[in-house]
């Protein structure tokens, strides 16, 4: 970002790595290290804002196997992102299916969570290493985690809801949906507003720009970045927490969905307030100027 709001996957939203024009082993000839080399160019796991605190951790050490194994069978960057695309949402129906308790569909969505997250950092090296990065790919990419996000928050409404009927716990999820998309929407949109009034996509100033001129705001972003309660809406922490509140109904033995419920009501609550204060925070920094 400097996106303090929204939590970033490795997806394929930035430029093509050092060594663009080095000549490389065909597709089918290539090494897990030469994926590595050509996949991740330096500095890859260190772009602030953009990597996942889980693709720094673990999830770009098992990608190049991935990778590679995706280049010798002839798949191209876009049909692994409609892949990585498909995971995301599988991972919300399958949290949503009426089954008795929540925690093997919990656990199936945090599976097929890892699974996106997975494809996400494979899709972006695969381009790299064919040179097939595009503006394409960028779009959807991010499309993919429009899709994934939302999806896993109705789908969490239902868990709570306890099946596949309406109720109020669906109606949370869905109010929390929209705050998840409609933040990555503020993000987005400031690209677009920036390039319809013929800007440059990032403001001048590095980080300063990104900063409230209002003192108070200032403090308060900080202060918010800091205790990072936006991640709870980020579909890998989310699906994390709703694997960890099922467990807990189940370790319980919670007729209904208690902690499920709980975590409902606090993801709702964070999606409702960090919508409004990441439209602040951008309305009160030198983003749009």
């Amino acid at each position: 970002m400097s996106r303090p709001m929204e939590a970033e996957l490795p997806g394929r939203d930035h430029p093509p790595g050092s060594g663009d024009d080095e000549p490389r082993p065909h597709r089918k000839g290539a090494a897990v290290a030469d994926v590595r080399r050509y996949g991740q160019p330096p500095g890859l796991k260190d772009r602030r804002n953009e990597e996942h605190w889980a693709g720094r951790l673990y999830m770009r050490d098992l990608s190049p196997y991935v990778a590679w194994l995706a280049l010798r069978l002839g798949f191209s960057p876009n049909q692994l992102t409609y892949l990585m695309m498909a995971s995301g949402v599988l991972a919300g129906v399958v949290v949503s299916l009426p089954v008795s308790g929540t925690l093997w569909t919990a656990l199936g969505g945090a599976v097929l969570i890892q699974v996106y997250l997975l494809l996400d950092c494979v899709d972006g090296e695969v381009a790299r290493y064919l040179r097939q990065t595009s503006v394409a790919g960028v779009f959807l990419d991010r499309i993919g985690h429009y899709l994934s996000e939302v999806a896993l928050l109705i789908g969490l409404g239902f868990a709570a809801q306890g099946g596949w009927e309406s109720g109020g716990w669906v109606e949370l999820g869905l109010v929390a949906a929209l705050g998840a998309a409609l933040i990555k929407a503020e993000t987005d949109n400031v690209v677009v507003a920036r390039a319809k009034s013929g800007l440059p996509a990032d403001p001048t100033g590095g980080d300063r720009a990104l900063r409230p001129r209002s003192t108070g705001i200032a403090l308060a972003r900080q202060a918010a970045s800091m205790l990072r309660f936006h991640r709870i809406i980020g579909a890998v922490e989310l699906s994390l927490l709703i694997l960890a509140a099922a467990v807990l109904d189940t370790v319980m033995d919670n007729e209904t969905p208690a902690a499920v419920r709980v975590l409902m009501v606090a993801v709702a609550a964070v999606a409702v307030v960090q919508t409004v204060l990441h439209l602040v925070s951008i309305l009160a920094s030198r983003r749009l100027k």
